[in-house]
């Protein structure tokens, strides 16, 4: 599960922002009957849904986007080279890009907390650090400062016995790459277990599948697949996936003679054929269906995974292709489960409803006026209360966070004269 993040210097982020999964202080009438929405870890409760908020431009996306760089770069950097470019921009005003881009979070694998973070420009990591809380102390893995020293001893410190042989792992570990994701590679125990959450708990994606991983959940969740999108009113029945190869062409480059080719290869096949109620016999290809059928049959095999398992979904737009309704079921999947979670960002102003959220779940983005994003939650407009129509007050500007919109009557004739 994750408790709380935390980003600055990306993209349109300057100055850091912090995305707290765990719940306010509500003891109100309306928050208890929303229980459903929360769980406990230890006497705190944690947030199961988290909705992003923010008019077009001011940087929503843009936090998606940086914590999806950030877990990547646990499990990929070990494959980073001397010539590697990292993928992503510091924020480009106020001398930002001469500062260090900083990412930290903290989350519990197998009841245990960790605090895990890492700051670095576009070519080297600067520093790392990991925390971790067994019996509910605090105690150290490691820290790292790549500007201490000249030698890995002076660069590295660790804490008593928490990873085997730790400055092996360090003489193996490049500017280019995070301790944690070496270590990973290396067998070191914490590490691994670091490497599993971010590659399999910590979902970035909805719809990104490996051919073993669609094969994995297919075989593993049909029915409930099935089962699932009839309940969101759909008359899909049955379906037939079949994996294959077949010869084709694809464009290769030799970056030292700038020369362009093609190469004949063997290329994976996907064949989804669909059945409807109507008519059970008559096989669909997958891409007659509806863009928004295509996108809720391969979203709920994700989400059936990860609230079964108790994993954490990061999704941008989520009402993209899918009805008002379709997102509300997708909600209240999570909502039912244990502990699964789901960080998405929306235009959905049907969402705005303290029936359905409460003011902890309701996060906004706003562009300062230096052209940064800023991040908080309507948790911390301690005046406004449950009573309150939400959806009215965010489209009536009272959180910021929404376009400015200039519409008067002359100024319309001025574009179409």
């Amino acid at each position: 599960m994750v408790l709380e993040i935390k980003l600055s210097n990306f993209f349109s982020i300057n100055d850091e922002v912090i995305l707290d999964l765990r719940a306010g202080n509500i003891n109100t009438a309306k928050s208890k009957t929303l229980a459903k929405n929360t769980f406990d870890y230890e006497g705190t409760e944690v947030l199961k849904n988290v909705a992003i908020y923010g008019a077009n431009a001011s940087g929503k996306s843009n936090i998606i986007k940086s914590i999806r760089f950030c877990n990547a770069m646990v499990y990929e950097s070990h494959k980073h080279n001397e010539n590697t470019v990292f993928n992503f921009k510091p924020f480009k005003f106020n001398k930002y890009s001469n500062k260090p881009s900083k990412y930290a979070i903290r989350f519990v694998i197998n009841g245990i907390e960790y605090k895990y973070a890492f700051s670095l420009n576009r070519t080297q990591i600067l520093t790392e650090s990991l925390y971790y809380y067994p019996k509910g102390r605090k105690a150290k893995v490691f820290e790292r400062d790549e500007n201490a020293g000249k030698t890995k001893r002076e660069k590295y410190s660790f804490g008593t016995s928490v990873i085997k042989r730790p400055f092996d792992v360090a003489e193996n570990t490049s500017n280019k790459t995070l301790y944690i994701s070496r270590a990973s590679q290396m067998d070191r125990e914490i590490p691994k277990a670091m490497f599993n959450f971010f590659h399999r708990d910590f979902i970035l994606h909805h719809s990104n599948y490996s051919k073993s991983n669609l094969n994995f959940l297919v075989n593993s969740y049909k029915n409930q697949l099935l089962t699932a999108l009839q309940y969101a009113d759909s008359d899909i029945i049955d379906f037939k996936i079949n994996f294959s190869k077949e010869k084709g062409k694809s464009l290769k480059a030799n970056l030292d003679t700038e020369e362009a080719f093609f190469v004949e290869e063997e290329m994976e096949k996907v064949e989804l054929k669909t059945f409807h109620r109507f008519s059970p016999k008559v096989a669909f290809d997958f891409n007659e269906e509806s863009l928004g059928t295509q996108k809720l049959f391969f979203m709920m095999l994700t989400i059936i995974d990860i609230v079964r398992n108790n994993k954490t979904l990061l999704i941008d737009e989520i009402e993209d292709s899918l009805h008002p309704k379709i997102v509300e079921y997708i909600l209240e999947l999570f909502n039912a489960s244990a502990k699964a979670q789901l960080i998405f960002s929306t235009h959905n102003t049907n969402l705005l409803d303290l029936n359905k959220f409460r003011k902890d779940q309701i996060w906004f983005v706003n562009k300062k006026k230096d052209g940064g994003s800023d991040l908080y939650s309507l948790y911390d407009y301690s005046d406004f209360r449950d009573t309150m129509d939400l959806e009215k007050a965010y489209l009536q500007g009272r959180f910021d966070s929404i376009p400015i919109i200039n519409d008067a009557v002359e100024n319309l004739h001025s574009i179409i004269d």
